[in-house]
């Protein structure tokens, strides 16, 4: 994984002042490092520069970028983060062509694809991506993003320069592209945070790429378009070729992301998701007289404090444990501190320039640091209850009916905290029913479906275009800052596409969440772990973690200067931080009940006094 970043303009003149425009690259490189330590390089002619930072992985010696190929006379560079999976067939495809890469590097294979093949190709390429391809003859840039968007790519125009960044720190390095928040932004914030609407940099005039999608320019203008989406269709297989068909996507997706010159890992709580990752690694291991190392995580005294409840009913340790006796792995548990969370939120912010999951992101912050000093690959079990349905919005009525976002379905906990003449300026509400809206006419309902049944559908689109975008910016931003490269097997677009169009009768048949999922991973996992209710990711439940915030918070508040007062109302969270939180109510997802309130008004107080935020209403 890599950092990329760098600027177009097909009428300007960067060589004319050459030492400036190079140090603004050097700047874009620098500030994304954590990315890429291994390696930095740019690139830089009249009209285009490019700035890359490395993590080696595949071809350690050769893949080093900005790199160049010709066709015939003409010059092509590209800048790549991420990995290609089906890079055998890709190189096959040119090998047919009597195009010979010199490398190793799926770099070069995507270049000499695009040379080769033309645009169309790049909804052939299978894997995790952010890329851009600079055309000199035709004076074209292309920047193109995976499917389902793990890989980050921001991007904005100023004085009709075309400038872009991994991350949206890169782009405030160039001259002219300022921090500013206007009405929208503070509504993705407040309204629709920690998840974003695809396509906001929550920064005026700051986009993301979408998932899919490509973007060009060229001396006559910028588009984009779509490569990939989601589309409804009848689901015809049987039951038991349906079984059997996500059996191999899976065991495939997961075989095929293995694929690395440096040793792999994995997460392994102990949920149906990590344990079959880890399961079919570890056997591919084991058939190479390796052992798989694995990886799980909890909290200080979280034995002594742990409140089961709905979203959370049972810790992770236990099960685990299970796991790591079944598949013999060279374990290593991780433990998180109360103070290290919270020392961390700040840091979190630093590494998605944004608020985010609160101590959620924190403590995967931490834990990917700790992995990070002996890996530099991690497969995870994300995105599969995305996929699969495990979440409680999927099965209860009261979420099906909402008619919102079901994982934020009442926004009430958020505005009682807000400045009330903030709240009538942003008319939240309406924000948030149009994103909501907006999302669900993208995708088509089928002949015949219930309403119900329709409901699920849309509910499912929502859950991959924001929930599970939400949790890989999330696992790609905290595995990042610390040169830690995570993939996500659950979101392999075959998968993804086939899982989607399955009928609710099969996927939870039997009244079995993930059922589809669970009967898939048959004999790979003990039926202890296989039948398991669903647990997410853990969090704290210590009393003095709560305590801790609540000081903090107040600490903030009190300063004379603190940008986050004229925002919210303090009587109001005064009141709210002298109550006894409620751990069972999320205001968001799962996981965010009351003390990740707390953690994340410290983070929107963080984020706007680092960047010097100008609030533009």
């Amino acid at each position: 994984m890599c950092s990329i970043a760098g600027f177009y303009h097909p009428f300007a003149n960067f060589t004319a002042r050459q030492g400036e425009f190079e140090h603004i690259l050097q700047q874009m490189g620098q500030c994304q490092t954590h990315r890429g330590p291994d390696e930095a390089g740019i690139f830089l002619n009249s009209e285009c520069g490019l700035s890359h930072t490395r993590l080696s992985i595949i071809d350690l010696k050769n893949g080093s970028q900005p790199m160049t190929r010709s066709l015939g006379s003409q010059l092509y560079h590209i800048v790549y983060n991420g990995e290609i999976y089906n890079m055998k067939a890709l190189r096959q495809s040119l090998f047919a062509r009597d195009v010979i890469p010199k490398t190793s590097s799926d770099t070069e294979v995507i270049l000499l694809s695009y040379l080769t093949f033309g645009e169309e190709f790049i909804s052939k390429l299978d894997g995790i991506f952010a890329f851009a391809i600079y055309d000199e003859f035709h004076k074209t840039i292309t920047l193109c993003r995976d499917s389902f968007g793990v890989k980050p790519l921001f991007y904005t125009v100023s004085d009709d320069t075309l400038i872009f960044s991994s991350e949206l720190k890169g782009l405030f390095c160039f001259p002219g592209v300022k921090a500013r928040i206007d009405k929208n932004g503070l509504n993705e914030i407040f309204g629709i945070g920690p998840a974003r609407t695809p396509g906001s940099g929550v920064f005026a005039q700051i986009h993301e790429l979408k998932p899919g999608t490509c973007l060009t320019c060229s001396p006559f203008g910028l588009f984009t378009h779509t490569y990939f989406r989601l589309q409804s269709r009848p689901h015809e297989d049987t039951y038991e070729d349906t079984i059997e068909k996500t059996r191999f996507l899976i065991t495939d997706a997961i075989k095929r992301q293995m694929v690395s010159d440096v040793p792999v890992c994995t997460f392994l709580s102990g949920g149906v998701d990590s344990s079959l990752v880890s399961a079919v690694c570890a056997k591919e291991l084991a058939a190479q007289g390796q052992t798989l190392t694995t990886y799980s995580f909890d909290f200080t005294d979280n034995d002594k404090y742990f409140q089961a409840n709905s979203f959370q009913p049972s810790m992770d340790r236990p099960f685990a444990n299970k796991m790591v006796e079944f598949l013999h792995t060279d374990h290593h548990y991780l433990e998180c501190g109360s103070h290290t969370q919270a020392d961390l939120l700040y840091e979190s912010v630093d590494a998605h320039d944004l608020p985010c999951m609160a101590d959620i992101d924190s403590s995967l912050l931490y834990f990917c640091s700790e992995v990070a000093k002996q890996h530099k690959v991690v497969l995870t079990g994300e995105c599969a209850d995305e996929v699969f349905g495990g979440y409680p919005w999927f099965h209860k009525d009261t979420f099906l009916n909402c008619n919102t976002f079901p994982w934020t379905p009442d926004l009430s906990p958020r505005k009682q905290l807000l400045n009330k003449d903030l709240l009538n300026e942003l008319d939240m509400d309406a924000y948030v029913q149009n994103a909501y809206e907006t999302a669900v006419r993208e995708i088509s309902v089928l002949p015949g479906e219930s309403q119900t049944e329709a409901n699920r559908r849309r509910i499912g689109y929502l859950n991959i275009r924001y929930f599970m975008q939400t949790l890989l910016n999330r696992m790609d931003r905290t595995s990042m800052h610390s040169g830690l490269e995570a993939r996500v097997p659950f979101a392999d677009r075959a998968l993804v596409d086939y899982v989607f169009n399955i009928p609710w009768e099969m996927k939870a048949k039997d009244g079995i969440v993930k059922n589809v999922l669970r009967q898939a991973a048959r004999t790979l996992l003990p039926d202890e772990i296989l039948f398991r209710q669903k647990s997410p990711y853990p969090k704290t439940y210590h009393p003095y973690y709560e305590k801790l915030l609540s000081k903090r918070l107040r600490a903030v508040l009190e300063q004379p200067d603190c940008p986050l007062r004229p925002l919210v109302d303090t009587t109001a969270v005064s009141l709210f931080l002298d109550k006894t939180k409620d751990y069972g109510a999320p205001w968001y997802g799962q996981l965010m009940a009351g003390p990740q309130m707390i953690a994340y008004l410290l983070q929107v107080e963080y984020f706007l006094r680092k960047y010097h935020v100008e609030i533009v209403m």
